[in-house]
């Protein structure tokens, strides 16, 4: 007897499913996060994104946002 092989977006949905059932939501991803290499190049995003503020900027940055959000 042979058993039809399934779609493997059906294992995929399957698995997934089975995985958060049983370590959540959050430890599901965390696993799956592991097999990703990422996208993109993060030295040219990380420029873009903060070549304009200084080490000062960012520190200021960060104690107001701890003074609002002491938790």
């Amino acid at each position: 007897m042979t058993t039809p092989a399934r779609p493997l977006t059906d294992i995929t949905n399957k698995a997934l499913h089975v995985l958060a059932k049983e370590i959540g939501v959050a430890d599901t991803m965390r696993f799956l996060g592991q097999f990703s290499t990422g996208t993109g190049n993060y030295t040219e995003e990380r420029e873009a994104l903060f070549d304009h503020l200084s080490l000062d900027d960012v520190l200021t940055e960060i104690r107001a946002k701890k003074s609002k959000d002491p938790a």
